[in-house]
């Protein structure tokens, strides 16, 4: 679904800008990514500003396109599971952090790996639309936030960035600044013809990052996962989480990342064997 049938957006819905403009991207190839976005712009864009008319002639307009994607995607279990949509928007966001993550390491800077990092970190954004964050996404979200402004402040100002998670003091990230001009990963880019493709991403090299991305980095020594006696009594919910942790696990391994694999697996047998996570 295109957005060109959304009026312009107001000055007072800034914030949701680049958010929208990922949605319109992602359409044609990620549209259950595609819909979260325009659902998170729907509910920031209602707490910003619900009233003004040109405010809620966006907001009607948004919500019909919601609408109508919703009727499309109507079978698709991540659009009818909050808990399988989560999980969806979570690797979508994942995929783009590994690529970013790799090129990074690799030293290859360049306006697609910019606007992966950036990608990544607004998705996390999205994954509010289904409770708070995570400690782990909220460290995620800011290094790949400080990642996308600190690489592209140095290839404007013509200076070589340093791979890897060095030190994040006095960068901030400015959403007033558009980092997102360059085409996303899978898309054509003038400075490098090292693409993102969903079915082809390299293999992580998370080693070193001192900060707790969860699911999306090694895994830390694990502790003895403990067992218990007598009866564990578990929730629907706790099967759902832990079919959620299964299915990072199967996500990761797409990437012959064996870290992430492990610490999911293990994150699902001890909520089984406990009843806890």
């Amino acid at each position: 679904m295109s957005a060109s049938g959304l009026p312009p957006l107001p000055p007072q819905f800034k914030a949701v800008q680049h958010v929208l403009r990922t949605a319109q991207e992602l359409d044609k190839r990620e549209p259950v990514v595609a819909y979260y976005c325009r659902l998170y712009a729907m509910q920031t864009g209602m707490k910003i500003d619900s009233k003004t008319p040109e405010c809620r002639k966006f907001l009607c307009k948004l919500m019909d396109q919601l609408e109508a994607m919703k009727k499309q995607l109507g079978d698709n279990e991540a659009i009818t599971q909050e808990i399988v949509g989560c999980a969806h928007v979570e690797n979508y966001a994942l995929k783009m952090f590994l690529y970013a993550d790799n090129e990074d390491r690799a030293g290859r800077f360049h306006k697609n790996m910019i606007k992966s990092f950036y990608t990544a970190s607004l998705l996390i954004d999205v994954l509010t639309v289904f409770g708070e964050l995570t400690d782990e996404n909220v460290q995620h979200r800011k290094y790949a936030r400080w990642k996308a402004t600190y690489i592209h402040n140095c290839l404007k100002n013509g200076e070589t960035p340093q791979s890897g998670p060095i030190g994040m003091e006095g960068e901030y990230y400015d959403e007033n600044e558009e980092v997102g001009s360059p085409a996303l990963p899978g898309q054509e880019s003038q400075a490098s013809s090292a693409t993102y493709e969903p079915g082809n991403a390299p293999t992580s090299n998370f080693t070193g990052i001192h900060i707790p991305p969860g699911a999306h980095a090694p895994a830390n020594t694990p502790a003895e996962v403990p067992h218990t006696t007598g009866e564990i009594r578990l929730t629907p919910e706790d099967f759902a989480r832990a079919q959620k942790y299964c299915k990072y696990a199967g996500s990761a391994l797409q990437y012959e990342d064996v870290s992430t694999a492990v610490q999911n697996l293990q994150k699902a047998l001890k909520l089984l064997t406990t009843g806890r996570e």
